[in-house]
């Protein structure tokens, strides 16, 4: 709608150019001159071009002014539920984080045995399911590399090995775009 009275407006401006000045009138056809009506013509299109900016200079300001009026003084209900729903987001993310970093530290200090370790590792594939990958905050190389800085360290078995890359792949499988997931079937 605004889009198209200003269309218009600007439309009609150039119109001008199209009515003869008074000091066109004033010349007769023995007395006009190649010269003469040259510098008519480009006076005219100098007089139009200045309307037209005129014109479009006195629209424009009241619309920009409206424009800023516009804007909310306070946020309405919706936006206010939606920051609710972010927070709480970002809480429950928190919360998954500390799990996450908390399992990732007892694996890397507490855990010495075989047992130990696999059960870590297969809590990690347990949190992996349950968050729906991995929450905010925690990147997936990084996890790897805290996990193979363990297994740089010396023990590190067949089966702790088999769990590893279980996680790996829970990760993988969790993490894809593939969006046509099956929940229901445990294959």
């Amino acid at each position: 709608m605004m889009k198209s009275f200003l269309f218009f407006l600007l439309a009609a401006a150039p119109a001008t150019a199209f009515v003869p000045s008074p000091a066109a009138q004033s010349h007769t056809a023995l007395s006009a001159t190649p010269q003469g009506d040259a510098d008519e013509h480009l006076a005219s299109r100098r007089d139009m071009l200045a309307t037209s900016l005129a014109t479009l200079t006195a629209l424009s300001a009241p619309l920009t002014a409206s424009a800023i009026e516009t804007y909310l003084t306070e946020p309405t209900e919706e936006f206010k539920e939606s920051e609710r729903q972010r927070m709480e987001f970002r809480k429950k993310q928190l919360e998954l984080k500390g799990e996450f970093v908390k399992v990732l530290a007892r694996l890397t200090t507490e855990s010495k045995t075989e047992e130990e370790l696999i059960g870590d590792l297969k809590e990690l594939k347990s949190l992996v399911i349950q968050t729906g990958g991995l929450p905010l905050g925690i990147k997936k190389e990084d996890m790897y590399k805290v996990i193979r800085s363990k297994k740089a360290k010396g023990f590190w078995p067949t089966d702790v090995e088999i769990a590893y890359q279980k996680l790996k792949a829970e990760v993988a499988y969790q993490q894809s775009p593939n969006t046509e997931k099956d929940l229901e079937n445990p294959l």
